[in-house]
This record gives structure tokens, sequence and C-alpha cells, in this order.
């Protein structure tokens, strides 16, 4: 009996010890956290995306403290929270312009050519190491095994008949599908933007009519046609000025490959 209560003894004394010597650590090393830092953290979504560049809301909330971010600098919260943010740290908010994802390829698989039957792991990064960079006749199309799709938080990316699709009202432009693609077919565009160039290819227009129905050929007719001149052929591609861009749509109407949407 005694050894039982020299047991109970001898744990309370440590548990007492450990109690208090926890106790004084927390005091002594205790990190201040700046109210401020605290109260944008609360405002955050918390999807922890890292659209924002940093690591996760808590970071991005003390560099917004610090007045190393912009207080509008959460592609998901967007302006909404950009401006409670604001508020919070007592400055004003530029209004930001959104942005969604947007794939530049439309060569699902009723639209282009194919060179061979592909079998194997279904991962588009994994592509780069097989003929050609895929069975896809086009080198700089979709490959369409969805690591996008992996990537995005929003469940805002899908692969549609071979070709990944974005839902431009559930992204938030985190940009994380944009890093997860190979083949550098996703960017973030405006909201607003009414013409876009469904295409990457920058090969030579017969290469491309060969490998795709609604490839960029680089004829040049929408650049010609573009009374805003918001045009540019690169390439063998065209590139749209969004800045300058009217949203008219003359040039969708000039292309003779339906390349742009």
């Amino acid at each position: 009996m005694s050894g039982i209560i020299t047991a109970t003894v001898v744990v309370a004394v440590v548990g007492l010890f450990i109690g208090l010597f926890l106790g004084v650590a927390a005091i002594k090393f205790k990190v201040e956290v700046d109210p401020k830092e605290e109260a944008v953290l609360g405002l955050l979504p918390g999807n922890n995306c890292g659209g924002c560049g940093f690591a996760g809301c808590s970071g991005l909330a003390a560099a917004i403290a610090k007045g190393e971010a912009a207080v509008n600098a959460c592609p998901v919260g967007g302006d909404a929270v950009g401006q409670k943010i604001a508020e919070v740290m007592g400055v004003e908010a530029d209004t930001a312009e959104k942005m969604v994802a947007f794939v530049k390829c439309q060569g699902d698989c009723d639209k282009t050519k194919v060179d061979y039957d592909y079998t194997g792991i279904e991962d588009c990064g994994m592509l780069s190491f097989v003929p050609n960079g895929g069975p896809k006749k086009c080198n700089y199309g979709c490959l369409g095994f969805g690591n996008c799709v992996k990537a995005c938080p929003f469940d805002a990316i899908h692969v549609i008949n071979g070709v990944a699709v974005v839902d431009k009202e559930a992204c938030k432009s985190c940009g994380k599908c944009v890093a997860a693609c190979p083949k550098n077919l996703i960017e973030l565009v405006p909201y607003k933007a009414t013409s876009l160039v469904a295409c990457s290819s920058k090969e030579k227009g017969p290469v491309v009519m060969k490998a795709c129905d609604v490839g960029c050929i680089g004829c040049s007719l929408c650049k010609r046609n573009c009374p805003a001149d918001a045009i540019v052929i690169e390439d063998f591609l065209a590139r749209i000025d969004y800045d300058k861009c009217t949203g008219c749509g003359i040039c969708k109407g000039k292309c003779p490959k339906k390349a742009i949407v």
C-alpha cells in the first residue's frame, strides 16, 4: 500500500512541476501578436490556398499588418474582404479587377487529332516522358488528365471531353491550376474579358490545321479587323491586350478557325 501512495505522490509532484514549468515558459517566451494581425486573420476566408503569394492566411495577415501586402491581396475574399480589412487597417482599399482562370485550348476529343492511343499513368506531368509529350497531335494542347482539377481547392475546373474547362463563377483566381499545368495552358484573365484566344499553339498554320480544327493559324484577320488595335500576332499566335480590348466581338466573327471565344 505504501508503494502505491509513494507512486501517487511522485506522479503528483512531477505533474505539478511540469505544470509550473510550462506556465513560466509560456509567460517568458510569449510572442506578442499585433491585434490588427489577429483582426485581419479573422476576416480572411481561411482557405490557405496560397494564391496571395504567402504561406496561408496567417502569413498574409501578418504581412498586411506590417504593411508588406495590400489589404485586398486575398484573391478568394476579393474586394468585399479587402474593404473590411482596409477598415481595420485604417486605409483606403483600391478596387482590384476580378480575375479568373482560363484554359487556352479547345482541343477536345472531337476537335483534335491523335497520333496514338495512350494507356498508362493518367498524370499530365508524366506525359512529358512519352513520345511527342502526349497522344494528341498538337503538342501545345490540353492533355486532359486533370492535374489542374486535382490542384483546384474550389472545384472550379473539370475535364470535359478531354479538355479542361473553368467555371468562372466558381473560380477564385488562386492560381493553383496555373502552376499545376505542365503545358502552361492556363492563365488568369479579367473576369469581364469578352474575347479570349483559346489556343496556345506556336506552330505555323498548316501544322495547326493538321492537328486541330479550332487552333489559331496566325492568319492575322483578327488583328487587321480589330478597331481598337488590341491584338498582336506573336509566334503565329494571336494575343489580346485586355486593357485595349473594347469587347466589340469583331475578332471572334473574323476568326476562320473559331479560335477566339
